[in-house]
């Protein structure tokens, strides 16, 4: 079965130059045009993947992306021509997993796409213990006390990666690589974003946090952690 992607562009040229290349690549597509047809497009067609102008009429694609959010932790690739580091920084804090500016490369696009895409990776471990929550690595569920903390894919892996290996210090480039697959430089503050995001799901307090340690001038490390 194919992947599915949703492309959401109010530029009939965009969508169509970007569904002639993805369906090249082997994925179906479905296109939206505005905010109000990607959210019901979205429910019908589940896709897997979603490529989101965050430029569009009547409702933007940041409140698209805060919608999707509330319901469902797709992978989200924001499509932007806007130049105020900004508004990306506010796409990224609404939930999406990366972006692309406009005019893009299809083959840096091909490459995002897949990263969001991959498959986790196996683990000899059935679960993680720092500080006060559990990871089940193989049901890619977290909870505290219990009950389930609610991440999307890309939160997981974040919070996967740093406890599976808590002795060491990740630097911004490693994540990076590790997580969201680059391997050449790219856009740091990718990291910053989701893992401020991530702290504010998974701490107690995040002005002291005690799961997701800052290193400065370095990186970030998971805090205090086990097997379960």
């Amino acid at each position: 079965m194919h992947a599915r992607i949703l492309i959401v562009d109010d530029d009939p040229s965009i969508g169509e130059v970007l569904e002639l290349f993805l369906r090249a690549e082997g994925y179906d597509t479905r296109i939206a045009v505005d905010g109000s047809d990607a959210l019901v497009v979205f429910d019908e067609y589940q896709p897997h993947l979603v490529l989101l102008d965050l430029n569009l009429p009547g409702i933007d694609g940041i409140s698209v992306c805060r919608s999707i959010r509330e319901f469902s932790g797709t992978p989200i690739i924001m499509l932007t021509a806007r130049t105020d580091p900004q508004d990306i920084i506010h796409g990224l804090e609404a939930g999406a997993d990366d972006y692309v500016e406009k005019p893009f490369n299809e083959q840096i696009l091909s490459a995002r796409i897949r990263a969001c895409m991959r498959r986790p990776l196996p683990t000899a471990s059935n679960s993680l213990i720092v500080g006060d929550i559990e990871i089940d690595l193989r049901g890619h569920t977290v909870t505290r006390d219990g009950k389930p903390i609610s991440l999307t894919p890309l939160e997981f892996e974040l919070l996967h990666t740093l406890a599976s290996r808590p002795t060491e210090v990740f630097s911004r480039e490693a994540l990076l690589e590790q997580v969201w697959g680059y391997q050449y430089k790219a856009d740091t503050r990718l990291v910053n974003v989701h893992v401020q995001r991530l702290r504010s799901k998974i701490e107690r307090d995040v002005d002291d946090p005690k799961i997701v340690l800052t290193v400065r001038g370095v990186g970030y490390r998971a805090g205090e952690t086990r097997s379960a």
